[in-house]
């Protein structure tokens, strides 16, 4: 019997396994989450508004500051600057932003 057909028969059998897995790996790298269904209820209360405003005048704030970041150094504390007062001015007004968002 020839020395090299275990090897192949190995080889075929661990293709074989892998060929079976790769749909289930597709599928799983694919797919997008699910979104918690908390995220599509709406707050229906002023305090529960203002909590969920705040964090996302937060948020922005985040990313106002990560992209201040990406600047050259040159610019980069006037952005900052500019997103402080922003994010300041944001929360300053937030129960007037709240009241104007669209219901």
């Amino acid at each position: 019997m020839n020395k090299s057909i275990p090897h192949l028969l190995r080889a075929a059998v661990a293709s074989l396994c892998l060929l079976t897995l790769a749909p289930g790996w597709a599928q799983e790298a694919g797919a997008p989450a699910k979104d918690p269904a908390r995220w599509y209820v709406d707050d229906t209360s002023a305090p529960a508004q203002l909590r969920t405003l705040r964090k996302e005048i937060g948020a922005a704030f985040q990313e106002a500051q990560a992209e201040c970041r990406r600047q050259p150094a040159a610019g980069r504390d006037a952005c900052m600057k500019e997103a402080r007062a922003i994010y300041r001015n944001d929360l300053a007004n937030a129960e007037q932003l709240r009241t104007s968002a669209p219901q």
